[in-house]
């Protein structure tokens, strides 16, 4: 199976790197052939919101693929989210990759989303039909518990059909991709959770009646490059209970170790994330050494 499937390897940023920082950053992945750059959802942090990261880092690149990763769904008004989509995919075709998540990473900015006492899950649903409905229809008339629009178009439809992503590894969250979406990409799985993960989804597509592509699998693997710090490791621990090494990869040979476990468990697309402070400039060189020779 793995032979068949596009192995792709994508960047992310460090969480210090600074706002002034950014922009010459997306410049050197393009300039060194990287194949996409991504952007996690963390208001409280320095990192750039995803909306407008994927935006200026698409105006300043040709080649380079943008996506968000994870960028958080219920509590946006999902029309806007879809004529951002569509605006985002007309200026930079087949470059944009949404990912989308129920709820943030961090407890504190769960109140910035808001949705209906214990329905954040039936919105996520809601929204990505409607969303997805908006990108493909000409005319959408939708009808909902949460959302209704009656003969409405945004005046654009993407001219490649977008695909759209969502991240999570909770068993509701297996169904819904396997339901709903195109793909999935995960993080802090071990590689024989993301295989079960996989076969979840794909055992839950097939009970909807459709399929999510076999090369529509990944996820995000965070790289240290000096072994695994301490405090990133008592984090890691704190929600899983496999040995860190098994998530997070201490080196850079450990990180195309845990990718080929990952290929040979079904995935095949892949973000690395910096662990630390690590100059942006060594951690593309490193990328350019030991990553990019990965992809076919």
């Amino acid at each position: 199976m793995a032979e068949d499937l596009k192995i792709r390897l994508g960047a992310g940023l460090g969480t210090g790197t600074a706002p002034e920082e950014f922009g010459p950053a997306v410049d050197l992945l393009e300039q060194a052939g990287v194949d996409s750059l991504w952007l996690p959802e963390a208001v409280y942090s320095p990192r750039i919101d995803p909306v407008v990261g994927v935006t200026h880092a698409l105006a300043r690149t040709s080649k380079l693929k943008v996506g968000t990763g994870v960028m958080v769904l219920p509590g946006r008004d999902p029309v806007l989210v879809a004529k951002q989509l569509a605006s985002l995919a007309a200026l930079a075709p087949k470059r944009v990759l949404p990912v989308f998540g129920l709820k943030p990473a961090r407890e504190a900015e769960l109140p910035l989303f808001p949705v209906p006492q214990g329905r954040r899950a039936a919105v996520f649903d809601e929204s990505l039909l409607l969303i997805k409905a908006l990108l493909e229809q000409e005319e959408v008339t939708f009808e909902g518990e949460f959302f209704r629009v009656e003969g409405v178009g945004l005046g654009m439809r993407p001219v490649k059909r977008l695909d759209l992503w969502l991240g999570g590894k909770a068993p509701g969250a297996l169904r819904r991709v396997g339901r709903l979406a195109d793909g999935w990409l995960a993080s802090f799985l071990t590689p024989e959770e993301a295989r079960a993960g996989r076969e979840a989804i794909q055992k839950a597509a097939a009970e909807a009646d459709r399929e999510v592509e076999a090369d529509h699998f990944g996820i995000s693997l965070v790289v240290a490059e000096g072994g695994i710090p301490d405090a990133l490791a008592d984090s890691v621990a704190a929600r899983s209970d496999a040995d860190p090494s098994r998530l997070i990869a201490g080196s850079w040979k450990a990180a195309r170790d845990l990718v080929a476990e990952y290929i040979d468990a079904g995935l095949s697309k892949f973000v690395l994330y910096p662990a630390g402070p690590e100059p942006i400039e060594r951690f593309v060189e490193n990328f350019v050494e030991h990553a990019v020779p990965m992809q076919n």
